[in-house]
């Protein structure tokens, strides 16, 4: 055990060395902590990663992934140690900080402090729910821990915190935190900044405590585990480790981030009495780590297949159910569950948003998500109850004012197989981009829905009236952003989100009332942009979106009654997707040498690259009655239609 904890330390420091950049004090202190969970308690199999009922185990100190990684190598997942000797080089996969996707075995991108506790809190609830619903007397198929391994950076985030405070509220039995507590952070000892009693405050948010006193103590750290997975709470265990253990920075800030180098690794080498040398590791400490996790992850995953193909023959519908949300499909027929509204129709977008996720949640079981305290204004909800620690069955998650955690938690329930979405106001997307970022960064298909998109939120005055923020949101990568003009566009964006793979959506809708102008097909609508208005021969383009679609048709009609001129309209919910087009449809929506307009209650910037000008706010916006602030910043057909003159 004690060579194989040395190899995971060692070949730690020999990636740090060799990139010259890392975080080498976590691998030295927490070497014991990954070994023994690894070893003894993880429930995986490294050669079928993915299998469903695995447990799930989050390295929430993200600044540690050579630990992981090291980790990793030695319990058999696909990292080689060249790919370990091309840590934190460009194209490698094994970066810096872990992300999803690019490296076997990490379950969450995590790095930013906070995000990987609050993630691996959504995989819990995900367990918790889907162990309720789906398992039968004797028949569990599923069954599984989330364990989380994170240090005070992680507990001083605000993130953390709110999530920490949901789990202890629903009682997720079996979320397991492993704190690695070594009262040092990077500008120096944690008491410079911080001084909780960090018992009472987890105590205080419902969870089990375990202070384990020294990380070299396995048997202790056993002891621990094997409590949590007892509790009817989450589980807190505190285990006091020595950051840069046995180093001569060992116990001090220097050892956080900066490498300790090779001619002190090479002292340590011999200070530890370990005769192996740079990225060498003897074949003992391979068969250790196989002994103890080979045959009881493929026993553990052979088990689980026999007791899937007896729940298939006794409870086929519900075993169609698990097996959609286990292979990550959708199939619904959308155009039947959300048949186009009738033209005339005229509603908040908002409430056509929560029709649409009612309907469509009765259709897809995976679907569970709610809102940061605003159901009752967002719409958004899910179905069939609560979720409660008496009711974990219920798909409507009472996120409270935590929009933070909300968002980071739905990353969480999508990294799970879920189909995890969110409602908020879109202003306060500002307090969950960190986590919308991640998923963007991650390609998970989270979902997140805003309403009261503009200054037509009114009365609530600027501090309520999003201005920049769909610019935001669309000068980030690998996020597809849609702010539908109407109900059947909506329905559209809804259809859209549900159906990604890799791509994390934002639908942003209305607080005020619009008007179902025209009918648009699914295919149009995909494509990001499809002319609502047209002319054999016309005079210019205006382009809108969301409730600015049905203010450029009618002054698209005033252009043409006033000054006989014949505008197109074209209607763009999404610019990512209309740039995802081909050259030839781009020019067909949008020929070159006509004059164009872009009209958007919101910065006008992004407008310019299809646009000659654009009729926006760069200013923040008024409180008053929302149909008034939005014609005192000008937004009224003959404002609009003199702008386009003068292009």
């Amino acid at each position: 055990m004690e060579k194989s904890i040395n190899a995971i330390r060692f070949l730690g420091l020999d990636m740090v060395n060799e990139a010259n950049s890392g975080h080498p004090g976590i691998v030295l202190g927490a070497a014991p902590v990954m070994y023994q969970l690894f070893t003894k308690h993880l429930k995986a199999n490294p050669a079928s990663s993915k299998w469903f009922d695995r447990d799930r185990f989050v390295l929430s100190a993200g600044h540690g992934s050579a630990l992981l990684y090291a980790t990793l190598h030695f319990a058999g997942y696909d990292i080689s140690m060249d790919d370990l000797k091309a840590f934190r080089k460009t194209d490698s996969i094994t970066p810096g900080h872990p992300e999803y996707g690019d490296t076997d075995g990490v379950e969450a991108t995590t790095g930013p402090l906070g995000q990987g506790i609050s993630n691996a809190v959504g995989m819990a609830i995900a367990e918790k729910h889907l162990r309720h619903r789906y398992n039968k007397k004797n028949l569990n198929v599923i069954d599984h821990y989330t364990y989380t391994l994170c240090g005070d950076g992680d507990l001083q985030e605000g993130v953390a915190l709110e999530s920490m405070s949901i789990a202890g509220h629903y009682a997720l039995e079996r979320l397991i935190v492993l704190f690695d507590s070594n009262d040092v952070q990077l500008d120096g000892p944690t008491s410079d900044a911080y001084s909780d009693d960090i018992k009472k405050k987890v105590e205080s948010m419902n969870w089990d405590y375990q202070l384990v006193e020294d990380a070299n103590d396995l048997e202790a750290i056993d002891k621990a585990i094997e409590h949590a997975k007892t509790t009817d709470t989450p589980s807190f265990i505190e285990i006091k480790s020595v950051i840069g253990y046995g180093s001569s920075v060992a116990g001090t800030s220097k050892a956080h981030g900066a490498p300790i180098g090779k001619e002190e690794t090479e002292k340590m080498r011999k200070d530890f009495g370990y005769e192996y040398g740079v990225f060498e590791t003897p074949e003992a400490v391979y068969h250790d780590f196989m002994s103890k996790i080979k045959e009881r992850g493929e026993d553990a995953e052979n088990e689980w297949r026999a007791t899937m193909d007896e729940y298939a023959e006794l409870y086929p519908k519900e075993f169609g159910e698990l097996e959609h949300i286990i292979e990550k499909h959708v199939d619904v027929d959308f155009d039947k569950l959300l048949p186009h509204p009738e033209i005339g129709t005229s509603e908040a977008t908002r409430a056509s948003g929560g029709k649409a996720v009612e309907t469509l949640s009765k259709a897809i079981p995976e679907m569970i998500g709610g809102s940061a305290d605003l159901s009752g204004s967002t719409k958004v909800k899910g179905i069939e109850g609560n979720f409660t620690k008496e009711n974990p069955a219920g798909r409507n998650v009472n996120y409270g004012v935590r929009e933070h955690a909300m968002a980071a938690i739905t990353n969480g329930l999508v990294l799970h197989n879920m189909k995890g979405f969110s409602g908020g106001f879109f202003i306060f997307s500002d307090y969950m981009k960190p986590s919308i970022r991640l998923a963007a960064l991650s390609e998970i298909p989270s979902i997140f829905i805003f309403t009261h998109d503009s200054v037509g939120v009114g009365e609530d005055g600027p501090t309520h009236e999003p201005v920049e923020q769909l610019a935001v949101f669309r000068s980030t990568p690998k996020i597809t952003t849609m702010r539908p003009a109407h109900a059947g566009e909506v329905n559209h964006a809804m259809r859209y989100a549900l159906t990604q793979r890799n791509t994390p959506s934002a639908i942003v809708l209305t607080r005020q009332n619009v008007t179902v102008t025209h009918e648009v097909a699914y295919e149009d609508f995909a494509k990001g942009a499809y002319i609502v208005k047209d002319h054999k021969e016309f005079d210019g383009i205006l382009i809108a979106t969301g409730s600015e679609v049905e203010l450029a048709l009618e002054t698209a009609d005033y252009l043409e009654t006033e000054k006989g001129l014949k505008v197109r309209v074209v209607s763009m919910p999404s610019m990512e997707l209309f740039d995802a087009q081909s050259d030839k449809y781009r020019q067909k929506i949008l020929p070159k040498g006509v004059k164009t307009l872009a009209v958007e209650l919101g910065s006008p910037q992004m407008w310019y690259k299809y646009a000659d000008d654009a009729f926006g706010i760069t200013r923040f916006g008024k409180s008053g009655k929302g149909a008034e602030v939005i014609k005192s910043l000008g937004f009224t057909k003959e404002n609009i239609a003199d702008r386009f003159l003068k292009l």
